[in-house]
């Protein structure tokens, strides 16, 4: 029978008043075990549906429960997640969490579109917080902020200078000549680290002779990322791990997360760093005496009246210049300024129930310790959240990057005009400061008076870069048993970058030379990433989940730099039209990357996982661009404590891994093509043949990587140590090696070779004391790895640096990747290794009163060896702090120059540095309605170091990283770090932070 319309009505209504009545409202507080601290931002919600809510400022929630509902989960970074039964009749729950000391809960990536927590993670995947990175003492960048934290990573500062140059290298030598730097994603968004040369070799002729590689020692890009903006970083350092990024995940992956709003009142924080910046270590000058002085102009039993003439003449100079005060430190007066640090950044941060942002604003501007360099740095960055409907999200990630960097002019140069080189040769009794007209007199010791150049010349690297991407997530399906999501996903990174170095007619070096120069570079490059995946989570009971990914990517690239250089300028002018003659010299390149991949994880009653995936990729940059490599990954993992078995109460978490995976590194651009150089013939346009034969049947490197592990935690997660060992082969080695002149061409890329990495990785966190007055975490790793060329099948070889009679990095089958060679006497021998023994790591964190902590980070590198060719360069100029000692016969090693023992300058860069300390007070706030938070400290970056290496720093390398191919560099090389060669020095810094929160 059927109803009335009237009937049906009122039957609708009661039966929406009962399903009103069988919700339930839920309300608590949620706060932290041990202190009783509400804490805000906790996630509450209803398992397998859409309900959920997170805490507010007070640790305050409610929350709407669906009827049939039975339990609630828990969840907060940082903490244990905790299920929570419902009880009929209950509407109040009040919930303390405990701190996950062992990072368990930890979601950790496991692929390009999926993750799982840490208790169940096959892979040893190192996570840095943004409190890690930035909250102790802020380093100069970025880049420069990991070092000392990341097992398996040898992260070295390639310059003191200015903007930056880091080197980070994880689990040993990838490459020789391809790209040995890690894959950056910011955001999903694929970040461009180029190093981009300034065409400074047109001055310095550094690559002239011994090596033909850049070394203009630019900055990284990935400097301009401002840290504040981080939230959470993940390095994916093996293969097994990063396979997923297939041919671009050779050097591992770091995976960084900027910070994005949470639902609740808008939060203003506002932090203020003011500091300074002074030279870490000088090397020192030679005191020198009336002899001594003479001594340059040749030895006193010469018969020859010239040199006797001269040695007479550098005495008076000598003489006269003690008389009149006039004894100069050029050392300390070159790199002895003190630079002042000032990086004022506000963030904005907040969002209702559907939408969230971040906005925040930074200002960073740093002077050098050389008068005239410096670095400015502006950002601003814009992340929104919002939700659309309960099966549609969509986040969107901005952030527009303005730097300037003033880098003076250091590194290796062949005709003596770089401020070290000058210096080396120049003695303490020359004046060489301008006159009252400004006029600087010549060096009769160097070719150009480093003053001059330092005052008159300049070096700018201008950045103008926009990051931004989009990730966008559908829920196409959803039940209690499975959920199926499309996530589309796409980024753009694109930066201009201008470059000028201008070296007027009036210096020193110019004026019988070219009559000035003027070097402006224009680069423009643009990288986009798009990439589309579906995502299926299915859990047919509680003891069995699998999840089923299957996706698509596809990255571009192109790069169009511009270098123009004028010569014989019009005094005073600096624009390339002021000059007689111009060169221009223009490199294009560009690559269109795609991969498919497929992946499967299964989870076993929360215990065993099992995973496995493959990728197909393919590049123009291969010889065969059609052609699709399959790089494979598989993991195991078996976390023992989560069986029915295990009754072991005193061991939190035991953990048995083991993981295998493939990765690549793609041809450098144009490998595979012989190149076609303009030419003038005859006064006719025309073009000619490069000497570099390109080879049609290029292929990427791949490299093959197993490793294993142990995980265990105990006493509830305050002591918990991971073990892992590495065995990586490195298989295709792209190496450029030079052809028989009879071909008509000078070198080939070409697959040559294999090598071998091995290495062991230990971490170990504690929690020695935790109360609410009084909490003390310390962490403590120690890695190191071990390289080896298995296969060469071209003859050995040296590379990198400048030659046997100085030391050089020497590829040779059966030998380590990263040995150096040299002569001693007339046989070539081993004379040390670049790679170190072992490093390790010691970091605490003291809290006092919940208000006081202390802070630091203590870092060890014990051996691995640097070609020190400064040393090398102040003795040849008889200005070293110890030339005395050495020609007297009572310094061991007695006398340097000359001694045809390439050993003596390949020397052992061990250290012991207090990379990062800091005293922080939180300021107890009573009654304030709008501040919420007042942060004060002072901080140390860098300050303290033990070391018997010479040099300026022992963390030092001429080559810089990641240089993009151009017409002057043809590629970087992946392990020539530790050539010390004049480089700007290191720098060490201390500062005075201020935060507020609103």
């Amino acid at each position: 029978m059927l109803l009335p319309k009237s009937s049906l009505l009122v039957l609708l209504c009661l039966c929406s008043t009962l399903a009103l009545f069988a919700q339930q409202n839920i309300s608590g507080k949620i706060k932290d075990a041990v202190s009783g601290k509400p804490l805000p931002g906790v996630t509450v919600r209803v398992p397998n549906t859409n309900k959920g809510t997170i805490t507010d400022p007070g640790g305050a929630y409610t929350l709407v429960v669906p009827a049939g509902a039975t339990s609630l989960v828990v969840s907060y970074t940082g903490y244990k997640s905790q299920t929570i039964t419902l009880k009929t009749g209950e509407s109040v729950y009040n919930i303390s969490i405990e701190e996950d000391f062992a990072r368990l809960e930890e979601i950790v990536v496991t692929g390009l579109a999926t993750n799982v927590k840490r208790s169940n993670l096959a892979n040893a995947v190192a996570t840095i917080s943004g409190q890690e990175l930035n909250g102790v003492a802020p380093a100069q960048t970025f880049d420069a902020a990991l070092s000392g934290k990341v097992p398996g990573a040898l992260i070295t500062a390639n310059s003191g200078a200015p903007g930056g140059g880091i080197s980070v290298k994880m689990r040993g030598i990838t490459s020789v000549f391809g790209n040995s730097q890690p894959l950056y994603v910011v955001d999903g968004i694929f970040f461009n680290n180029s190093s981009i040369p300034a065409g400074l070799n047109d001055v310095t002729g550094a690559a002239t002779s011994g090596n033909p590689n850049n070394q203009d020692n630019p900055s990284s890009r990935i400097a301009d990322l401002n840290p504040e903006d981080i939230e959470n970083i993940e390095i994916l350092k093996g293969a097994s791990a990063a396979a997923m990024y297939g041919a671009k995940a050779a050097a591992g992956v770091i995976i960084i997360t900027t910070k994005k709003g949470k639902t609740g009142k808008t939060k203003i924080s506002f932090n203020q760093e003011v500091g300074f910046t002074k030279v870490r270590h000088l090397m020192g000058v030679r005191t020198f005496t009336a002899d001594a002085a003479a001594d340059l102009a040749g030895a006193a039993d010469n018969p020859s009246p010239a040199v006797q003439a001269k040695r007479a003449a550098y005495k008076q100079q000598f003489t006269d210049a003690k008389n009149a005060g006039k004894i100069y430190d050029y050392e300390k007066e070159m790199f002895g300024e003190t630079g002042l640090v000032l990086n004022s950044g506000i963030s904005l941060s907040g969002g209702g129930e559907k939408t969230t942002f971040y906005l925040s604003g930074n200002r960073r501007q740093e002077d050098g310790i050389v008068k005239h360099t410096g670095y400015f740095n502006n950002s601003i960055r814009l992340n929104v959240d919002h939700k659309i409907n309960d099966r549609v999200s969509l986040g969107v990630t901005t952030n527009y990057i303005g730097s300037s960097a003033d880098r003076g002019l250091t590194n290796n140069d062949n005709n003596g005009v770089s401020y070290g080189v000058a210096l080396s040769s120049t003695p303490d009794f020359v004046d060489l400061h301008p006159n009252a007209l400004g006029e600087y007199p010549r060096n009769p010791f160097a070719a150009s008076n480093p003053l001059e150049t330092r005052d008159l010349m300049a070096n700018n690297e201008k950045t103008n870069r926009f990051v931004g991407g989009a990730n966008l997530e559908i829920k196409l399906q959803q039940n209690d048993r499975s959920t199926t999501r499309l996530i589309g996903r796409g980024g753009i990174d694109y930066f201009n970058y201008k470059t000028a170095a201008l070296f007027p007619r009036n210096l020193q070096f110019e004026e019988n030379g070219l009559q000035g120069h003027s070097i402006q570079g224009n680069t423009n490059n643009t990288n986009t990433n798009i990439a589309g995946f579906v995502v299926n989570n299915f859990t047919p009971n509680p003891n069995l989940s699998l999840t089923s990914t299957v996706g698509a990517t596809l990255e571009t690239g192109f790069m169009d730099n511009i270098v123009t250089s004028a010569t014989n300028l019009v005094s005073g002018q600096s624009n390339l039209d002021a000059s007689a003659n111009t060169t221009t010299r223009q490199f294009r390149q560009k690559f269109r990357d795609n991969g498919i991949f497929i992946q499967e994880d299964l989870s076993l009653m929360e215990a065993l996982t099992v995973s496995g995936g493959v990728r197909f990729d393919r590049s123009t940059n291969n010889g065969d661009f059609q052609k699709y490599y399959v790089f494979p990954k598989g993991s195991f993992s078996w976390n023992l404590t989560k069986m029915k078995f295990w009754n072991i109460s005193s061991i939190d978490n035991l953990k048995i891994r083991a993981a295998y995976g493939q990765s690549g590194n793609v041809p450098p651009y144009g490998s595979k093509f012989t190149g076609m150089l303009g030419s003038n013939i005859g006064g006719f346009p025309g073009v000619l043949v490069d000497n570099l034969q390109g080879n049609p049947d290029i292929k990427p490197e791949r490299q093959a990587e197993f490793e294993t592990g142990l995980d265990i935690s105990v006493l509830n997660g305050r002591v918990s140590l991971e073990a892992t060992y590495y065995n990586k082969n490195i298989y295709d080695v792209l190496l450029r090696h030079a052809l028989p002149a009879s071909s008509g061409y000078a070198n080939e890329w070409k697959n040559s070779g294999d090598l071998k990495n091995q290495g062991l990785e230990l971490g170990l966190n504690l929690i020695p004391v935790n109360t609410r007055s009084f909490r003390w975490n310390s962490s403590i790793n120690f890695w190191f790895n071990r390289s080896k060329v298995t296969k060469l099948i071209i003859p050995p070889y040296a590379i990198g640096a400048f030659g046997n009679s100085l030391g050089t990095f020497y590829l040779e089958e059966g030998a380590p990747a990263t040995q150096i060679k040299g002569t001693v006497g007339s046989d070539l021998k081993l004379i040390g290794d670049a790679e170190p023994k072992f490093q390790m790591s010691f970091f605490n964190e003291v809290t006092l009163f919940k208000n006081f902590s202390l802070r630091f980070l203590i870092h060890w590198k014990k051996g691995g060896d640097n070609i020190n060719l400064t040393q090398l360069l102040t003795d040849l100029g008889a200005t070293s702090f110890d030339y005395d000692d050495m020609i007297s016969g009572t310094k061991a090693g007695a006398f340097r120059p000359g001694a045809g023992d390439a050993s003596i300058y390949v020397q052992d860069a061990s250290y012991v540095r207090i990379r990062e300390i800091g005293l922080y007070y939180n300021v107890p706030l009573k009654n304030t309605k709008n501040v919420k938070g007042i942060r004060v400290g002072v901080s140390a970056n860098n300050f303290f170091t033990w070391t018997k290496y010479v040099g300026y720093d022992p963390e030092v390398s001429n080559f810089g990283s990641n240089t993009i191919t151009t017409s002057q560099s043809r590629g970087s090389i992946g392990l020539s770090t530790g050539v010390d060669v004049m480089p700007f020095p290191a720098s060490k810094r201390a500062s005075f932070h201020v935060g507020i929160d609103f």
